[in-house]
């Protein structure tokens, strides 16, 4: 059997290894900076979702306004959201964790538990409630304890992250100022139309190309903006509904109305991570509920579950509608992704990421068939 021989040109060859090389400083690349890359997308998105606010606070203040300014005062109103939810929360969940651990041991000691005694008797262990007491005294001493150095361990970690949330909320700024120019300025310079007509009468297929992939862009920063939206809206209303509920709880339990807004917040907060937040801040509600009285805490978690039902079924789809029609496999899969590569809120932001990926699927063959003329 004759054996064959393929002949490679030499320029081949070393254009075969310069692309291979050339991806290979590419991945090398997004590893070393990661982080970095991850800071300016989340600006980036951040940008986007806000850019609606600015265009409000615009037509609010007047037309004679500069863009600029609505700009600057949208991120200040966004800012002082953030901040105040922040404020409000942190102390809150603190002092009660912190009253629930000092009063745990004091609780279970005035407990009635010659029942539990009895019981344990027959089963052959004696004094029980004693050495519930004893254990419960030794766990809050080990929490209280290891406050102090988990407060001191965990500084240098909140530095670094505050140090992170600093730059990209400046980066944020950046970019709600003078992102739309830049873009305006970048399609100008590439030759982009604006009109449909003009992309009709256009006989250029790479101006065409260019055109569409304008199109694009602004159809995935109206999911982006849309998306964010619509799922503030549905927390706000969460959030209201907790608040209310917590403060007619409380005046029937004889428990402070104080812990009402704040509970609200929280479910505000954690509705905005899809699927899994309304869940999760709903049970931490209810455990904080459940610090002071038990039984309230029982009760609040039934209506909650009726509302959240009502809301899943009813409330949501009606102000969300199908803004970005996915299915819940890949909402699931997008969030999996995006809670592992960014952690929390990278699970916020997975879903409008996998809506831009869904309108760059859907135009690609629009490009292709403009690239093939």
């Amino acid at each position: 059997m004759a054996r064959q021989i393929v002949e490679i040109e030499t320029k081949t060859f070393i254009r075969f290894w310069l692309v291979v090389l050339g991806i290979g400083l590419i991945l090398f690349f997004i590893v070393k900076a990661s982080e970095a890359l991850a800071i300016i997308g989340i600006a980036v998105l951040l940008a986007v979702a806000i850019r609606p606010l600015a265009v409000k606070v615009d037509n609010i203040i007047g037309t004679k306004t500069q863009a600029r300014l609505a700009s600057i005062l949208a991120y200040i109103i966004v800012l002082l959201v953030i901040a105040s939810v922040v404020a409000v929360i942190a102390p809150v969940v603190a002092t009660e964790f912190a009253k629930f651990v000092t009063t745990l041991p004091e609780t279970v000691k005035n407990a009635d538990l010659s029942t539990l005694n009895n019981i344990a008797k027959s089963i052959g262990i004696e004094n029980l409630s004693a050495q519930i007491v004893e254990s419960t005294e030794d766990f809050s001493k080990t929490i209280l304890s290891g406050f102090g150095t988990g407060v001191i361990s965990g500084i240098s970690i909140l530095g670094g992250l505050i140090g992170k949330a600093v730059i990209t909320l400046i980066l944020t700024l950046f970019l709600l100022l003078d992102g739309p120019s830049l873009m305006d300025s970048l399609w100008t310079k590439l030759g982009a139309k604006r009109t449909k007509k003009e992309v009709k009468d256009e006989k250029d297929p790479d101006v065409r190309a260019i055109t569409e992939a304008r199109i694009i862009v602004r159809k995935m920063s109206h999911v982006i903006s849309t998306f964010f939206a619509k799922q503030v809206t549905v927390a706000i209303m969460d959030g209201c509904f907790t608040a209310i509920s917590v403060l007619i709880f409380s005046w029937i339990f004889g428990v402070g109305t104080h812990l009402a807004i704040p509970m609200g917040l929280i479910t505000m907060t954690f509705y905005l991570i899809p699927m899994f937040g309304q869940v999760i801040g709903g049970g931490i509600v209810t455990l904080l509920l459940a610090f002071n009285n038990p039984l309230m805490a029982i009760l609040w978690l039934t209506v909650y579950i009726i509302y959240a039902t009502i809301e899943v079924n009813g409330i949501a789809p009606k102000i969300q509608g199908n803004a970005l029609n996915l299915r819940p496999v890949i909402i699931l899969v997008a969030m999996i992704i995006g809670t592992y590569m960014f952690s929390l809120f990278g699970a916020i932001i997975a879903i409008p990421i996998a809506g831009c990926i869904k309108v760059l699927i859907e135009e690609y063959p629009t490009i292709r068939a403009i690239r093939a003329q």
